[in-house]
């Protein structure tokens, strides 16, 4: 058989062989940090016997799918370390997550962090014991039957949803067997850096009518170093949470009376304002028009959208004159609304539209998170109608639309392309010349990508934008999509040069992806301190007592009429109390004003950047902050004092 390797090397054997000897056969380095493998696509346990020819992939924990596998293992360790410590415990599913793994289980007595420990203790002996681990397979009626012996429903219900003529593969390590699809490690020895993070609730298959359980979650790493690493990392997040700075900022507030509705705060619509203001200057400089769409419409509308019937159950609806109408969810088929408004020519595309729309889902309780995951939210929508020829010229349009926000800000970020999936519509010509398009784009502006196969909407490939923040994790915000459908659907056509009837292409596109979103992500990346230019109070007038007040407010005066954010702190409290405050409010700048500045009429600045940068005229502070402001620099932060 022949095996092409994924760089492109071919190796032939006579007989079959697993995917671990032929990574050993491959290098006994390779063998020791294998973790699983994937032939032609499709992820495999290292034991997995390879019989023909096909393309083969050794997977190690540098990757995605055999962090996954090396992780899913660590959740059966931790389940077979729960059913040691607490026999009465019933297990449910236990996958392994982006930087982790999770095990849902249900307790009489409820588990607490306090049980952690003791799990990890567990584990730690599971570890070090070595035990192989190996597959095997039942039938349907046969898995019922071992999991009803050993008093485990949750597993029963997964299986009897099962075909009947399915065969259920299970792993066994030492005397501990669970239901999984896998891959798995070869044995547990490896699994040597992990540590359980936190218990959350969760219900019973994500739904409200179930049984609430137990989610314990945690992340394994092949080398302390990386553990270690990554939980400072946690650490550092948990300072940054946008929900408890937003609190002390004074930017949003979430209320039980509206769960997953947020209140913008005076300072928090200052900042999103100001980022909306950006917004619609680089899209007027980038030749588009905005547009507002109603934030309810008719039931006929959302039909012929398809959301009606694929999008139903998270949409909030209500009945107006006997009619059914629905809060949109997207903002798209309003946009499409005003491209029908009046004729098109060939002469008008491309036709550039942005919309801040508000869109309301319905998301699960246990889902709401913050300003991250929300029920109502702005999203930043453009829809481009244009023609065939005019789409690989679009796309680099809007590329570097996303790439200036991202720079403007500071993140990196790294872009995916995802192709045709199985269940899509439209024909093989369109998706090709699609997905061309799209590939030709992005060649043209020499960014780098990874193209997921089959993982495009059902409409059109896509292009997302994932950006990296200060600490390191990732989020998902700018996308690109290309539709077909909608401008069938909605019958959409332009006159073209010969006179003829045509149908535009329509590409569907966020930059910041949801405001509120977007607001949170900065939040946490510049943990609050924002650059000058976004901050909602940029300096603070600090007298250092009652008798300067008035030229403080002098001086709040001047720049208030320079268009700067300020404030005087007319507080009796000493200095050093109102700069600290300052400091925990992360004002960019303080001036600090008393006699000698009276006298000279200047002023003493303290910035988050620079600490005591020295007196300066308030005629040249004014100057060179309107400066950083109308660059928009993001200075970097060189004190913590």
């Amino acid at each position: 058989m022949i095996i092409t390797l994924k760089d492109g090397s071919v190796k032939e054997y006579e007989s079959p062989k697993s995917v671990y000897e032929i990574a050993q056969d491959i290098s006994e380095g390779l063998a020791r940090v294998a973790t699983a493998g994937e032939i032609d696509g499709e992820s495999v346990d290292l034991r997995t016997v390879v019989d023909r020819d096909c393309q083969l992939n050794i997977l190690t924990f540098d990757s995605a799918e055999g962090a996954a596998a090396f992780r899913h293992t660590t959740s059966h360790i931790m389940a077979q370390a729960i059913k040691r410590l607490y026999p009465q415990v019933k297990l449910a599913i236990g996958p392994s997550i982006a930087d982790g793994f999770y095990y849902d289980v249900d307790s009489e007595e409820p588990l607490t962090t306090e049980d952690l420990e003791k799990i990890e203790a567990e584990m730690k002996k599971i570890v070090k014991e070595a035990l192989p681990i190996t597959r095997f397979t039942k039938s349907r009626e046969d898995a019922i039957a071992f999991f009803k012996e050993k008093e485990e429903p949750y597993k029963v219900e997964l299986i009897e949803d099962l075909p009947e003529d399915s065969e259920i593969s299970f792993y066994q390590q030492g005397e501990f067997i669970d239901l999984c699809a896998g891959p798995h490690l070869m044995t547990t020895k490896p699994v040597k850096a992990f540590k359980l993070t936190n218990l959350a609730g969760a219900y019973w298959r994500g739904s409200e009518k179930n049984k609430m359980l137990t989610r314990i979650y945690g992340t394994s790493f092949t080398k302390k170093a990386d553990l270690d690493e990554y939980l400072t990392r946690l650490e550092e997040a948990k300072k940054r949470d946008h929900r408890k700075l937003g609190k002390e900022l004074g930017l949003f507030m979430m209320r039980e009376e509206g769960p997953g509705f947020p209140f913008f705060l005076p300072k928090g619509m200052i900042l999103k304002n100001t980022l909306l203001d950006y917004w619609r200057e680089i899209h007027n400089k980038a030749g588009y028009v905005e547009i507002s769409t109603p934030i309810m419409l008719s039931r006929h509308l959302w039909e012929t959208s398809g959301h009606w019937d694929h999008y139903k159950e998270n949409m909030y609806t209500t009945e107006i004159d006997e009619t059914d109408f629905a809060i949109k969810p997207m903002n798209c088929p309003g946009g499409i609304l005003v491209y029908q408004s009046e004729p098109r020519s060939y002469r008008d595309l491309p036709l550039r539209m942005g919309e801040l729309g508000l869109v309301h889902r319905h998301e699960k309780s246990g889902q709401l998170h913050g300003l991250m995951r929300v029920r109502c939210f702005t999203q930043d929508d453009a829809h481009i109608f244009m023609m065939p020829e005019q789409i690989r010229d679009e796309i680099k349009g809007v590329a570097k639309l996303i790439d200036e926000v991202y720079q403007l800000f500071g993140f990196k970020y790294h872009v995916e392309l995802s192709t045709r999936p199985e269940d899509s519509m439209g024909s093989d010509e369109d998706w090709e010349m699609a997905t061309d398009a799209l590939r030709g784009a992005l060649d043209d502006l020499g960014l780098d990508y990874v193209v997921n196969e089959g993982d495009g909407a059902f409409y059109g490939p896509k292009i997302d934008f994932h950006l990296e923040d200060s600490i390191g994790r990732t989020w998902q915000c700018g996308t690109i999509q290309l539709d077909f459908q909608l401008p069938l659907r909605f019958n959409c056509e332009y006159i073209g040069a010969d006179g003829e009837k045509h149908r535009p292409i329509m590409i569907h596109r966020v930059a910041f992806g949801s405001i509120e979103r977007f607001i949170g992500i900065l939040i946490e990346h510049f943990a609050g301190a924002f650059p000058t230019w976004l901050a909602p109070e940029q300096v603070r007038v600090l007298p250092i007592s009652d008798k300067y007040m008035d030229y403080a407010e002098k001086v709040n005066e001047t720049l208030k009429e320079n268009g700067i954010r300020t404030s005087v702190d007319t507080r009796a409290e000493k200095i050093g109390y109102k700069i600290r405050e300052a400091r925990l409010q992360k004002v960019p700048y303080m001036l600090i004003v008393g006699a000698k500045e009276e006298e000279e009429q200047k002023v003493s600045v303290r910035s988050r950047f620079l600490g005591d940068e020295g007196q300066k005229s308030l005629d040249a502070f004014v100057e060179d902050i309107k400066k950083e402001i109308k660059n928009r620099e993001n200075r970097k932060v060189e004190t913590e004092e």
